[in-house]
């Protein structure tokens, strides 16, 4: 029973990154026929993030009353009926209202399915996890460019899309008499009442572990926007060489969590993490060191296998550094986090890189780096 639950699990992990990049993947065909100006995609990415947000900071309560199972059934099948939803839009004003259960559906489940997997299992599978994460966000772009190649519309891609989603709600619904004969949990104790958030906050190492988050999800998510335009505006390197190394960045992290599941059998999770950012420190100073692209370029996917520990191993410690009873409230909070940094940080540097210019990148990395490490340590500190 327990095997099968992961099983389902996995899939799950899956499902949460299918829909992730379809918005960007799908947008260049899109704002053509929605005739509407490109940059209107960040209008409908803001919303998303903002039901995510308040999804997640509400999370500690739907998991209380509902059940880790039911309520990540309940959020994929509300994903599920955003991207049908998409699959049937033809207007802006269509897509932004069937924005807001897309970002609601995937905040909860995102919380929920953390922290279970946070007290249940062994920190090598939040790893793998968070790698078949990777490979939904990778199925995902490829399934909608199939539909384009094949003479459909991004509709099309959307609905093939919903139809996996829709599977998988019926495939969690029949797997909810598995959540309740649930494994023992391995770090103790029983749930408390539902925090609110300002007493998630007053919690030692709450504010730094928040923060930390915010800058890790900041980081990888400007190297993810940004790399194309730095590689070619600051380094020389043609257009099609640097979107390959682009997707490099995101292989890197895929990989390498897929490594790190492996190490997380001899090595900690602070340990784990703290590698993680020495090697981001390295990507960056290839980057900027003198030593020709070929430096560059590996500096990227460097930066990639240094992400690839940092975010599973600290919501797999959040248990240990909070306590049972509270890592369904912190986990909410740490999401939510997450998403303020992903969604507020890549447009500030790109502000700042229109003032001051692209080659501001590896500082703007860096400090970012600087501040979670200081951060981090003050969590170790603070929860000792």
């Amino acid at each position: 029973m327990v095997s099968l639950l992961l099983a389902v699990i996995y899939l799950a992990f899956i499902s949460l990154g299918l829909p992730d990049p379809l918005l960007g993947a799908a947008w260049p065909t899109m704002y053509k026929e929605l005739d509407v100006p490109l940059s209107y995609s960040g209008i409908i990415f803001m919303m998303i993030a903002a039901g995510t947000v308040v999804s997640s900071l509400q999370s500690d309560r739907l998991t209380s009353r509902l059940g880790t199972g039911l309520v990540t059934a309940l959020s994929v099948m509300m994903t599920a009926a955003a991207l049908f939803g998409f699959s049937k839009s033809h207007s802006f004003t269509a897509l932004c209202l069937w924005a807001v259960p897309y970002g609601l559906g995937a905040g909860s489940v995102d919380a929920a399915l953390n922290n279970y997997v946070a007290l249940h299992y062994a920190s090598r599978h939040m790893s793998w996890l968070h790698c078949m994460w990777g490979v939904g966000t990778t199925i995902g772009p490829y399934i909608l460019g199939s539909a384009l190649a094949g003479g459909g519309s991004w509709n099309d891609g959307y609905k093939r899309i919903f139809f996996l989603q829709a599977g998988l709600t019926a495939i969690l619904l029949l797997s909810l008499p598995l959540w309740q004969k649930r494994p023992e949990t391995q770090k103790g104790g029983e749930p408390d009442k539902p925090l609110s958030l300002r007493e998630v906050i007053s919690l030692p190492g709450a504010g730094e572990v928040m923060l930390s988050f915010f800058c890790y999800c900041a980081l990888e998510q400007t190297m993810g926007l940004w790399t194309s335009s730095y590689l070619v505006k600051i380094k020389g390197i043609d257009n099609v060489t640097a979107a390959k190394f682009a997707g490099l960045f995101y292989i890197g992290i895929t990989a390498g969590r897929a490594v790190n599941g492996f190490a997380t059998m001899k090595l900690s999770d602070k340990t784990l993490i703290r590698a993680g950012q020495a090697i981001i420190a390295l990507g960056i100073l290839l980057m900027v060191l003198p030593l020709g692209s070929v430096a560059a370029l590996a500096g990227f996917v460097t930066v990639g296998v240094g992400c690839a520990p940092i975010y599973p191993c600290i919501i797999h410690s959040t248990p240990v550094h909070f306590g049972a009873g509270r890592s369904q409230a912190v986990i909410g909070v740490q999401m939510a986090s997450a998403y303020v940094g992903t969604t507020v940080m890549p447009p500030l540097f790109g502000l700042l890189s229109q003032g001051l210019g692209l080659w501001i990148m590896p500082l703007f990395l860096a400090v970012l780096l600087l501040v979670m490490w200081l951060s981090y340590e003050r969590v170790l500190i603070k929860t000792k």
